[in-house]
């Protein structure tokens, strides 16, 4: 199934962004009256035609629409120092979104290495992703963010919050510190890994130091392997 998207949907039609409507006009060359099936990114599923197709604009007119199931009560967030490789960032992106990640936070750490990013990219990354996997709820990228305002946030609601890091000292496996149906925020680190100030703030903020297995993994395999901690409890 090839999915499109649109959050712009009135009276029942719904317009394409430019991007979207290239796609679907130029490469795929769809033209008027042919179906199309589309998303909103708030769990809503589209059918329909196309009523109007021109270089600058796409119009499909809804000829029926399901809601998905509610975005799941748990909410898992992620907050994670971007790799100094932005294609592994971009390869985490894609596969928590996947997985079903909630939120995602880039964060600046002391051992950072890379300190500014193209949001607009990563954007692209988790729609192209959501509509591949089949998905109607579109993850909320933050802007990069510097650690200690994260930290320093009052939890949404009933949150566990987490901290991995590769210190033997004060950890659990997450797979023993979360208690399933909980909402969840963890941190992951840089490639160097937290510094001991950093995660004596996030204990200092209720964190709870966790491990994600016996290997020592790269930033953006510790995304994921919390993702895939998170979802099988879940």
């Amino acid at each position: 199934m090839q999915l499109f998207y649109s959050k712009n949907i009135e009276d029942n039609i719904a317009i394409l962004p430019p991007e979207e409507a290239r796609h679907c006009l130029q490469a795929l060359r769809k033209k008027t009256g042919d179906p199309v099936s589309f998303v909103d990114g708030v769990g809503g599923f589209y059918e329909g035609t196309i009523l109007e197709a021109s270089k600058k604009r796409c119009s499909i007119r809804i000829t029926s629409h399901k809601q998905q199931p509610p975005q799941p009560e748990v909410r898992l967030h992620l907050a994670i120092a971007p790799t100094k490789n932005i294609g592994r960032l971009e390869w985490f992106l894609e596969k928590a979104t996947e997985f079903g990640v909630t939120e995602i936070t880039p964060i600046l750490c002391d051992r950072s290495e890379r300190r500014k990013l193209r949001l607009d990219r990563l954007e692209k990354i988790v729609l192209s992703a959501m509509k591949q996997s089949l998905k109607a709820w579109l993850p909320k990228i933050n802007d990069l963010t510097k650690l200690e305002d994260l930290i320093a946030q009052e939890p949404i609601g009933d949150c566990q919050q987490f901290i991995a890091y590769c210190n033997d000292a004060q950890r659990i496996p997450l797979k023993e510190g979360y208690r399933p149906g909980k909402n969840v925020l963890i941190l992951i680190g840089p490639e160097g890994d937290f510094t001991e100030k950093e995660v004596g703030m996030a204990f200092d903020h209720g964190f709870t130091g966790v491990s994600l297995g016996e290997s020592r993994l790269r930033t953006e395999t510790a995304g994921l392997a919390a993702c895939h901690i998170i979802n099988l409890f879940n």
